[in-house]
């Protein structure tokens, strides 16, 4: 970390540890499905990451979900619930009560996601003074 502006230091090794998994992808010269991208389209929408981040904290009904992630429509919470549950993300528990209740929680395999993603997460709101900044510069360059 370099302390004045909190950003890690880009080492040979941190790049190193960086490109550990990718490769057998790469030395395929690509070939195949993409592992990056195949990841990114799923937790690359505008909802993913703060249902992530909102069921890595506690198991949620769909309705106290709907509430909690600002602007999301019923719609595209289930559109993105049936995608994070597809990919093995997040569980879907009907519990047996009328009507029926619906519970969410992340799987052991959405959890090893969270660390990931809250870690993007707390860089995204530590650096947006910067990020607002820097926008406003470019913005004003025309």
């Amino acid at each position: 970390m370099i302390p004045s502006d909190r950003h890690t230091e880009v080492t040979p090794e941190v790049v190193e540890d960086m490109n550990a998994g990718v490769d057998t992808w790469v030395q395929n010269d690509f070939a195949g499905t993409c592992p990056v991208r195949d990841v990114l389209d799923r937790i690359g929408d505008k909802w993913s990451v703060l249902v992530i981040l909102r069921l890595g904290r506690r198991t949620e009904r769909f309705r106290q979900l709907l509430r909690a992630v600002e602007g999301i429509s019923q719609r595209m919470l289930t559109v993105t619930l049936r995608g994070l549950e597809r990919d093995g993300l997040v569980h879907r528990e009907v519990q047996p009560t009328s009507p029926p209740t619906v519970e969410y929680s992340l799987t052991p395999l959405g959890q090893s996601l969270l660390s990931h993603v809250t870690g993007l997460a707390t860089w995204a709101v530590e650096q947006e003074a910067l990020i607002t900044k820097a926008r406003g510069a470019y913005d004003a360059k025309g």
